[in-house]
């Protein structure tokens, strides 16, 4: 079923005063004036007989909460909102994408890994809205600088996906002195299962044998991130 809600606005945007205008406003005051509503307008671009763009973008938003949401969905859910086809469902998921790859997008100065923070900053919108796990460690060296990062498996967790000898692997090509390991989870929890504590467990103890400490497990989730650092789960 098709979602439309009665417009604010009974007039169309092109007659709005123009310092009201979402595109003129960006040009005049900045992006960072806009609410999101009017930013999801811009993509949008046209409403239908009942609602300009603006009030369109309001549903949407409305419905879901939040642009964090709205990026997750799949273009296909876009469709159940009066007056997005194909063409504006297929704009909005490449807007979204194009913000999750400038997010996580390689740096040129090697990034320093002082805290879960800094690491929930930069893979966040990179593993958040997955509908799968996926399961990633970080190569630092000796300054707990990021060499790189290898994904290690995709799918559910599990002790047979996860093994030492893949985790390791990377690390010690690339002369580690730590890793860090990482994953989400797509509940958007960020609590971690037993299964979690036992990987953990066991690539810690792998660690240990190879001179790797595994500096930390952190688990991203929506909005949010778990550390077993931070959590007393992995010791000094």
């Amino acid at each position: 079923m098709e979602i439309e809600e009665s417009g604010l606005y009974h007039t169309k945007i092109k007659d709005w005063p123009e310092g009201e205008r979402p595109r003129e406003k960006l040009m005049e005051l900045g992006p960072e004036r806009l609410s999101e509503s009017e930013l999801l307008a811009i993509l949008l671009r046209i409403g239908t007989r009942k609602q300009t763009a603006v009030d369109l973008a309001r549903t949407i938003i409305t419905r879901y909460g939040n642009l964090q949401e709205l990026s997750s969905l799949d273009y296909r859910e876009f469709f159940q909102f009066k007056g997005i086809g194909p063409v504006k469902a297929v704009t909005l998921i490449a807007a979204f994408e194009i913000a999750r790859r400038i997010a996580s997008a390689p740096i040129t100065r090697k990034l320093k890994v002082t805290d879960p923070e800094v690491v929930y900053q930069r893979y966040g919108p990179r593993l958040s809205h997955l509908k799968k796990e996926i399961f990633i460690i970080l190569v630092l060296n000796s300054a707990n600088a990021l060499v790189r990062d290898v994904q290690i498996s995709e799918g559910i967790l599990n002790s047979s996906l996860v093994h030492p000898r893949e985790v390791f692997k990377s690390a010690i090509l690339e002369s580690a002195a730590s890793v860090i390991l990482l994953h989400n989870h797509p509940s958007g929890e960020a609590e971690p299962s037993q299964e979690d504590k036992n990987i953990t467990r066991r690539m810690q103890e792998a660690g240990r044998l190879l001179d790797i400490p595994v500096l930390d497990h952190i688990i991203i989730g929506q909005g949010r991130y778990f550390s077993f650092r931070e959590a007393g789960l992995i010791g000094e």
